[in-house]
């Protein structure tokens, strides 16, 4: 019983920091997984989707129509700055991982230095993907198994085994 009100108190503190404005994407990659569970059922702050839309640099619609959700729902919830139910939490939040995934490939591989990994995901999910039977990612990121496959291409390209 200490132990779940431990991770309840755990996990707001770090929602709280990792839903900010100016936190890394890198953060939520790394997330443990009860500790996404828990963020999930929590409940994602509608601002956080504005603030991927917005790093991004993509239209709203766009964004809203790729993670699958109901647009006017969506629009109302990020005007009010409500909570995203437990479906929207979770395709906001691996939208998040993917570009925390792309900046932490970048962070441990490469030179961070000017990357915008927001930026860059928002090109690449645009384009057709061989590994991806011709598809482009934006197609799939509206599934958990579809974000996975996105997910697993990029660590792919990491390791140099795309195709």
């Amino acid at each position: 019983m200490r132990e779940n009100k431990s991770l309840e108190r755990s996990v707001e503190r770090k929602a709280a920091a990792l839903f900010a404005a100016s936190a890394p994407f890198s953060a939520l990659y790394r997330l443990e997984p009860l500790e996404t569970v828990a963020a999930v059922k929590r409940g994602v702050p509608a601002r956080f989707l504005m603030r991927i839309i917005r790093d991004m640099a993509m239209p709203k619609h766009y964004v809203v129509q790729t993670l699958g959700l109901a647009p006017s729902t969506a629009m109302r919830k990020m005007e009010s700055d409500a909570t995203l139910n437990l479906d929207e939490s979770e395709r906001v939040l691996g939208m998040g991982k993917l570009i925390g995934q792309v900046q932490t490939i970048v962070e441990e591989s490469g030179d961070p230095a000017g990357f915008d990994a927001a930026k860059w995901v928002a090109e690449w999910i645009k384009t057709p993907q061989r590994a991806l039977g011709g598809k482009r990612p934006d197609e799939l990121l509206d599934t958990a198994d579809g974000r996975q496959l996105v997910s697993d291409l990029i660590a792919r390209q990491q390791s140099g085994a795309y195709s």
